[in-house]
């Protein structure tokens, strides 16, 4: 007896791998090998800059590929166990500091809470944060000044980020990225009316390591 034959259907061809769209995941992947090209000196800051704009246009795994084909394709994260902190402080109200027809600073080895409040008003405020013990990895520092002036100093190695507005004053934060995912992060927000509030690193004062600096204070 004939058995009916049914052609098969043709198989698809696989998609090329370079054709799959790019997930998170493949974008993050890129950019740790990005940052530590940098860390490393393989690459300068702009061509860094130019890459990881790439990174977050790319629509395609093809697309990332050629971003890294120059660079190790491992990341090593050597210097991640430099920024272990210590335990967190509980939750608690903020630190304030007020300058009124005065001046405040808060400098040298200090404990950095999670939240700082600073009000100037015909005053001036100094926060020093370089040689400061980070507790935790993100500090907000909420700045105001009227007619006075909020300075932020902040190490070299860590991320600073802020948004704020001047009024017929200054608001300046200059931005920050820290090679080391790990490292500090600060973050400045507020205003100023007729008055100033600036943030920005202080040449030559890094975090070097953060763990051995914590035990040697607290222990």
């Amino acid at each position: 007896m004939d058995l009916e034959k049914h052609p098969q259907k043709p198989v698809a061809p696989a998609e090329p791998r370079d054709a799959i769209r790019a997930s998170d995941a493949d974008r993050d992947r890129i950019a740790d090998i990005l940052r530590d090209a940098l860390a490393e000196g393989r690459l300068d800051p702009e061509e860094h800059s130019e890459r990881i704009d790439a990174v977050y246009r790319a629509k395609t795994v093809g697309e990332l590929e050629p971003l890294v084909r120059d660079l190790p394709a491992t990341t090593g994260h050597a210097d991640a166990t430099a920024y272990a902190y210590g335990p967190e402080q509980p939750s608690g109200p903020a630190e304030n500091l007020v300058a009124v027809f005065s001046s405040s600073t808060r400098k040298g080895r200090w404990r950095v809470g999670g939240r700082t409040n600073a009000f100037s008003i015909f005053g001036s405020i100094e926060i020093d944060l370089t040689e400061a013990l980070f507790g935790q990895r993100l500090t907000v520092i909420n700045a105001t000044s009227i007619f006075g002036s909020v300075e932020v100093r902040v190490p070299e190695n860590i991320s600073l980020r802020g948004s704020g507005t001047g009024i017929f004053g200054t608001f300046d934060v200059l931005t920050l990225e820290a090679a080391d995912p790990e490292a500090p992060v600060v973050v400045v927000n507020g205003y100023s009316v007729f008055g100033n509030v600036e943030a920005r690193p202080k040449r030559g004062r890094r975090i070097a390591d953060l763990h051995d600096r914590l035990r040697k204070h607290l222990g």
